[in-house]
């Protein structure tokens, strides 16, 4: 990392920005180009997302002469691209060199993308819930193809015509059924993990509703149990 001192040019902080600027205006215009559109069409297609980013603010930006790039103007070009906000920031495979943050050194884009994303761990940083996260998308696919198999195996078993394959069908209906109950008990703990730290887990797939315990009701009043 280049570090800079009380006397470094405060003119080297707009480079970044432009520097940012022309990763989001290079992407744009290269995407844009790759579906065949007009800076009109994509502007079109803005509106009709409900944030209208004018023809001429878009060729402004492609030609950098746009002062400023909105985060919001980020997000809904990338849903008109039909791509994401983040590949539109850090272009992986069309910018070889970028700037994590102003008077820092370049380097790949790929590992901006990361660090952007919490994929690449910086020490000293907190992740959040990111990693809390992608463990329960990860458990509740696990548990949902563990539900799948059990009630396939099920059925091979139910509707086997030998003693063999219904014994081979019922072994693997109690394996994919142990999967399934040790994927929805680490799910039930991590979940009460992340409400312990005042946050709100994701929600639950149709299929796997009893993995919250039900609330428990309050006492009902004395002129209720008459």
């Amino acid at each position: 990392m280049t570090q800079h001192d009380s006397d470094a040019d405060e003119d080297d902080v707009p480079e970044w920005v432009d520097r940012v600027k022309a990763n989001v205006a290079g992407e744009v215009r290269r995407r844009r180009k790759e579906m065949g559109w007009s800076a009109q069409d994509l502007a079109d297609r803005c509106e009709e997302l409900g944030h209208p980013v004018p023809r001429n603010v878009i060729a402004n930006m492609e030609s950098g002469r746009r002062a400023s790039l909105p985060l919001v103007d980020v997000m809904v070009l990338a849903a008109a691209l039909e791509t994401y906000p983040i590949c539109l920031i850090f272009p992986v495979g069309y910018v070889e060199e970028t700037q994590e943050l102003p008077f820092e050194e370049l380097v790949p884009t790929w590992q901006a993308l990361r660090h952007f994303t919490g994929d690449e761990e910086v020490l000293g940083y907190d992740a959040g819930l990111l990693s809390e996260f992608e463990q329960h998308t990860s458990l509740v696919q696990t548990a949902l193809a563990a539900h799948q198999e059990e009630g396939r195996a099920w059925f091979e078993a139910r509707t086997a015509t030998n003693r063999a394959r219904k014994e081979e069908a019922e072994r693997r209906h109690t394996e994919y059924a142990d999967q399934a109950i040790h994927a929805k008990y680490n799910l039930r703990h991590l979940r009460r993990g992340i409400r312990e730290e005042g946050a709100n887990p994701p929600d639950l797939p149709l299929g796997l509703e009893d993995v919250d315990p039900p609330e428990s009701k309050p006492n009902p009043a004395p002129e209720d149990r008459l």
